[in-house]
């Protein structure tokens, strides 16, 4: 966040810096692989902080309150080269391939065409605030980490809707929410014949149905803009600072958390629930 983002200047940084430490529990100097071995072990924990966080905070803010969720994807270039798919296939790297991140995989963007790189999934509040995230390769769907989140969405979040685009739709999980008394809202464009799914076509066109998923585009999509700002990666497809699946975990997750902070921070001060610049001028 502080535009440090190599280990190897990480540790430089704590070289020059001893009074830091303590804040991060550190003894002493620790070596770099050791500052990259951590790095990598925050994912899991930072989304159960998340996941916290985003329950603690709906005491706080109406805004942080939603029974309605909206769920979506958000993909970010690798960082160095791409990997062709018909050599990416063939477990084959040109010679000329330089820095290559061999654990990004190929999924195609409604905004920026074909993407090699990795997908952030994050499940928000209609104001944006975000209650879940999970971070994957890009080309995992998301019907997949959809049904990841499955259990806590049902057990801890508890939501009336979740509203999401077409690439949700799964005729099956629909009517399996249906059942358990949460409404998944997607426009079913591929999913037209046969009594059910006639029926529920129906019911996406009453008014609060459309209502809602209108709001999908100003309730999540804009997240995706201030989370990339966040870490700077606002062009070139938005390329992201590090390579590897386990090191981009870490690092998406936290760009989600910086923004939960942000947000609680503007509660708190009476700011745009929104605004970033605070955030954004501490890390930097």
């Amino acid at each position: 966040m502080r535009h440090i983002t190599e280990f190897s200047a990480q540790h430089r940084w704590l070289e020059n810096h001893p009074e830091h430490y303590k804040h991060l529990n550190f003894k002493r100097l620790p070596h770099r692989t050791t500052i990259s071995r951590r790095y990598k072990a925050l994912y899991h924990t930072l989304q159960d902080f998340i996941a916290f966080v985003g329950s603690f905070a709906q005491d706080l803010e109406e805004d942080f309150r939603s029974k309605e969720l909206f769920e979506d994807k958000s993909l970010f270039k690798a960082k160095g080269p791409v990997w062709h798919q018909k050599d990416r296939k063939r477990d084959h790297i040109p010679d000329k391939l330089r820095n290559l991140d061999q654990d990004a995989t190929w999924s195609k963007s409604a905004y920026h065409g074909w993407v090699y790189g990795y997908g952030l999934h994050v499940t928000c509040t209609e104001n944006g605030f975000p209650r879940l995230v999970r971070v994957d390769t890009a080309s995992v769907s998301e019907s997949q980490i959809l049904g990841e989140k499955e259990a806590h969405i049902f057990k801890q979040l508890d939501p009336y809707s979740v509203v999401a685009d077409d690439a949700y739709t799964k005729a099956m999980r629909i009517r399996q929410w249906a059942k358990a008394g949460i409404v998944l809202l997607t426009p079913a464009i591929k999913w037209g014949k046969g009594r059910y799914a006639k029926n529920y076509h129906r019911f996406l066109q009453q008014t609060e149905n459309q209502d809602l998923i209108r709001l999908r585009r100003t309730a999540i999509e804009p997240i995706f803009d201030l989370i990339a700002k966040l870490i700077d990666t606002t062009d070139n497809h938005k390329q992201i600072a590090l390579k590897c699946l386990e090191n981009v975990r870490t690092y998406l997750t936290l760009a989600v958390f910086t923004l939960q902070l942000a947000m609680i921070m503007n509660s708190v001060w009476r700011t745009p629930i929104r605004a970033i610049a605070h955030i954004k001028a501490v890390w930097e």
